[in-house]
């Protein structure tokens, strides 16, 4: 099974994979859900005064003040036009409107969670802070290439921290895949060309390059990041087909701020946003989405491997609003 089938087969989410989104989003959707039944307490329509509570409601689940702004005009539109609106259409109205945002974004189709080429090696590099997950999203995205039947490469370019470069090791282990490591404190640059080189050699599916999770100096990240791609080019002139940012989405509003950050450094062309099962934030999928237009293609909805999911909107908003 090749990248295109890989995904394609992912157009769909299982009935296991279903619940596993479920369970994920169990948190957001209880502190969305009492917050709402609060706000509708007593009320029959959808007047200004629900209006208000829902963009407080929105605003503190982390969709974001832009995004949500965007919402409450749409739904204040949607009550002009039909004159009475019963609150307890709310749900579905919220519901509809929020899947609409995330559908204007054509960017975010779930047939593109890649673009596929015919290029051999796929060079992807991932970038983000640590402690958002990067290493494990990478590890956990390479056991997947492979189960689908790619040949895939490591290169473990997080060279500033030793558990960086051992996890990676660890997870190239675990699934059976080969792992370019020079060390600690060695170039980064480096790392990815031998990486590169070496899937040129073998005629490998995927390369998957790691990097540093700094930001505290954003002209040294882009000029690091900034080598790391022009080494590769060196080799292979079109790497990288992607990079991912990797967001820890338990942190809110601070994942959106760190998406900002580093668009500013480099040009992000795909996220995954980790970490929402332990979290009532999941809210910030919906903002950062919106507000970004940078695609959401993986989020992380469990401890294990086929726990980081292929983002798929649909899916996501039905799991977000299904009521027990």
């Amino acid at each position: 099974m090749g990248l295109f089938d890989f995904f394609k087969k992912k157009e769909v989410l299982n009935t296991e994979e279903k619940e596993t989104l479920d369970k994920g989003l169990e948190k957001t959707k209880e502190g969305l859900f009492s917050k709402l039944s609060r706000a509708v307490v007593g009320k029959s329509k959808v007047d200004e005064d629900v209006l208000d509570e829902l963009e407080e409601i929105l605003i503190s689940s982390d969709v974001g003040v832009d995004t949500t702004l965007k919402i409450i005009e749409r739904i204040e539109a949607r009550v002009a036009r039909d004159k009475f609106v019963d609150t307890k259409e709310l749900d579905n109205i919220l519901r509809e409107e929020i899947a609409e945002l995330l559908a204007e974004n054509k960017s975010q189709d779930i047939t593109n969670a890649f673009k596929i080429t015919d290029v051999k090696p796929y060079v992807i590099m991932v970038v983000g802070v640590n402690g958002v997950g990067k290493t494990t999203t990478i590890g956990k995205l390479a056991s997947q290439f492979h189960k689908a039947g790619n040949k895939v490469i490591l290169g473990a370019g997080d060279t500033f921290r030793a558990a960086a470069v051992d996890q990676l090791k660890l997870w190239g282990q675990r699934v059976g895949i080969t792992v370019i490591d020079h060390g600690m404190n060695t170039d980064p640059a480096s790392v990815a060309f031998d990486a590169v080189k070496q899937a040129v050699e073998q005629n490998a599916d995927v390369v998957i390059i790691d990097t540093a999770g700094r930001l505290h100096n954003k002209v040294n990240l882009m000029n690091e990041l900034s080598k790391i791609k022009r080494v590769m080019q060196k080799f292979l002139p079109e790497a990288p087909h992607e990079v991912l940012l990797v967001l820890d989405g338990s942190t809110g509003q601070n994942a959106f701020i760190q998406a900002q950050e580093f668009t500013k450094t480099t040009e992000i062309t795909a996220l995954a946003i980790t970490k929402l099962d332990g979290t009532a934030k999941g809210g910030v999928v919906i903002g950062i989405s919106d507000q970004l237009k940078i695609p959401v293609k993986y989020i992380g909805v469990g401890e294990k491997i086929e726990d980081l999911q292929v983002f798929n909107k649909k899916e996501f908003v039905d799991s977000l609003f299904k009521r027990k």
